[in-house]
This record gives structure tokens, sequence and C-alpha cells, in this order.
């Protein structure tokens, strides 16, 4: 029995390290496409991106059979690496160094993941910016009041100040 929780457990962190790196690469190039200004090359990198989520998705569901089986079983379920730390010496030491590695990629890829959100957000601002500029002609519109010129004092509040 202890073969075959090992020989699952070593075949998630393959399959979850294989994903986890190409995913780092697409999200190096989409930050790359973002900063760029490249939006018109974003479509294929999305789509690179929307079948590395699909392949990220099966792990869970992998992890998630397998820490049932494991409670099932009266082994530690609570997460892989109380799993991977349940195993006999030799392979425990094989797989909990590659567990780590597998929690610091995740941890950088929500990074990463953000990072590009930060980026998409900010051009997003961007446009809309140029958009009422555009829209009113550069001209401010008033903040208070109908058909008032903008005071151009600088209050930030109130205009009476």
């Amino acid at each position: 029995m202890e073969m075959h929780w090992e020989s699952d457990l070593a075949e998630l962190l393959t399959d979850l390290s294989a994903v986890q790196e190409e995913l780092l690469q697409v999200l190096d190039r989409k930050r790359e496409l973002l900063v760029a200004g490249r939006a018109d090359e974003l479509a294929p990198v999305a789509q690179q991106e929307e079948g590395l989520v699909v392949k990220l998705q099966d792990c869970v569901s992998r992890r998630e059979v397998l820490l049932k089986r494991a409670s099932d079983e009266g082994r530690p379920a609570g997460s892989i690496q109380a799993l991977t730390d349940s195993l006999p010496r030799p392979r425990r030491t094989e797989l909990s160094p590659r567990v780590k590695v597998a929690s610091a990629r995740a941890r950088l890829l929500r990074h990463q993941s953000l990072t590009n959100w930060v980026l998409a957000q900010r051009t997003l601002i961007h446009l809309s910016q140029l958009l009422e500029i555009i829209a009113t002609g550069g001209r401010l519109q008033p903040t208070y009041g109908e058909r008032e010129p903008v005071n151009a004092s600088g209050s930030l509040v109130d205009r009476a100040i």
C-alpha cells in the first residue's frame, strides 16, 4: 500500500511542477506584453493561460481525491505536506522537498498573477482617462454645481475653500 501512496504523490508532484513552470513562463510573457502595451498579442497568451488553468484544476481535483483517500484510510489528510510526512523515511526525504518547491512556486504564481492584474488595471485606468479627455475636449467638468466654471484653485473637497 505504501508504494501506491508514494507513486500517486510523486506523479501528482511531477505533473504539478510541469504545469507551474509552464504557467510561470506564460505569466512572464503576459507581463512583458502588458508592459510593452502590445494588447493585440495577448489573445494567444490568454488561450495558453486558460489551458494551463484547466490542467491546474485537474491537479487540484487529483489532490482532493488523494487527500480524501488518505482521510478514509486514517492517514493525515490536512495537506499534501502532512501526507508526505507520513510516508516512510526514504520516500519522504525524496518527496518533501518537491512539496516545498511546489508550494513556493504557488506563492510565486499568485504574486505574478497579482502583478499582471495591477498592470491591467493601470492600463484600464489610463485608457479611461484618455477617453474622458477625448469626450470632454480636455476641459474639466465641475464637481459641484451646474454650469459653473471649474475653479482651478487646487481644492479637492469643497470648492468654497
